[in-house]
């Protein structure tokens, strides 16, 4: 091997052993807004957040009603590091369909009225919410 190939091959080593090749993070921690009644973050800076109450995320409930139908109803609740907290609820079908198509790990955001009903509810997955060691290059 030569001295060129050597060194070439000892800088590649040292590029992907720094986390270079890991791709970018972003994490967003939990915010409550009860003025502007608006709560986002995402779910693995939530999990693993130094402050035991942060918290968001959103859920599907559904119940059959016993007489060949079922009645749905969503839900999204957060809190965050300085004890704002924040609840939603609704029944709207395109807002369940946003609920039930949310990924495991990603960004949440959602709005709620003075009834707090859910008026709107947003994912985001992307590849830099993933938790960090879910990949092999971590």
């Amino acid at each position: 091997m030569s001295k060129f190939t050597t060194i070439a091959v000892s800088c590649v080593a040292a590029f992907a052993a720094s986390g270079a090749l890991a791709g970018t993070v972003q994490p967003f921690p939990v915010e409550v807004d009860t003025t502007n009644r608006i709560a986002n973050g995402d779910l693995v800076t939530a999990r693993y957040s130094a402050f035991e109450n942060d918290f968001i995320g959103c859920g599907v409930r559904k119940f059959d009603d016993g007489v060949g139908g079922a009645t749905a109803f969503g839900f999204c609740q957060a809190e965050d590091r300085k004890g704002n907290r924040a609840f939603c609820n609704t029944s709207n079908e395109d807002l369940l369909d946003v609920i039930e198509a949310s990924g495991d790990y990603g960004f949440v955001t959602f709005s709620w009225n003075e009834d707090t009903e859910c008026i709107r509810i947003g994912f985001s997955n992307q590849s830099f919410y993933l938790p960090k060691g879910l990949g092999s290059n971590e």
